[in-house]
């Protein structure tokens, strides 16, 4: 489990990115902070999505769960350079909200953004030697379909042409056809498939969806 000392090292209070990368319906979407308050909270937000409750010891599994996500962020943060990884989280735009409680209270959806180079993701990338990769979207209970989702999805598509990347990959159960419409509404599709076999070892199947970017090139266009 990580120390106060390992969270604080990451960053400071001055790091932390202000810049909106997106906005939308009410909601902003910026890098998390390297601050250890930020990180405590992208934890918490990503354990409440997608911790599996069990009937004995529910709250100390939780706590379990959620300090393997804390410690696996921290890793991310100080391994990965600036422009191959970012965590990004929502938070409410409106300046007044923000006032009424500590910055990284507001914080309320979580996605994890990479740069990847994934052979089995390259088969169906003509011509790319690497991808964005969108992976681990979190949004409390209580926020979702009000669009927060759209938000960080939109967000990630601004990083990903910041990063100069042609193609954003993600992958999704089949059955969930709610988070499916809402990554084919953002303009992904279904690329492919994993085999049949995985249901028959209790695992759920999941699509791979992919969207096409398109690179600006600023001194052409000035031309």
């Amino acid at each position: 489990m990580p120390t106060k000392k390992e969270v604080g090292a990451v960053g400071g209070t001055e790091d932390k990115e202000e810049r909106y990368l997106a906005r939308k319906a009410g909601w902003g979407v910026r890098r998390m902070g390297r601050v250890g308050e930020e990180m405590r909270r992208v934890a918490l937000v990503q354990a409440e999505a997608f911790h599996v409750p069990v009937a004995l010891f529910n709250d100390f599994f939780f706590d379990f769960f959620k300090a393997e996500v804390l410690s696996a962020l921290i890793y991310k943060m100080r391994n990965s350079p600036p422009d191959r990884y970012a965590c990004l989280v929502a938070e409410e735009a409106d300046a007044a909200t923000q006032l009424l409680q500590a910055p990284f209270e507001n914080i309320i959806g979580v996605v994890d953004c990479m740069v990847q180079d994934e052979g089995d993701i390259l088969n169906n990338l003509q011509g790319a030697q690497e991808y964005f990769y969108v992976s681990g979207i979190a949004v409390l209970p209580s926020f979702r379909r009000r669009k927060v989702g759209t938000a960080l999805l939109k967000a990630c598509e601004v990083l990903a042409l910041e990063w100069r990347q042609s193609f954003m990959a993600l992958r999704a159960y089949e059955d969930d056809s709610s988070a499916r419409g809402l990554y084919s509404k953002a303009g992904y599709r279904v690329v492919s498939r994993d085999p049949g076999w995985v249901t028959w070892v209790g695992r759920r199947r999941r699509v791979l969806m992919i969207k096409d970017l398109q690179i600006h090139d600023p001194q052409v266009e000035q031309q």
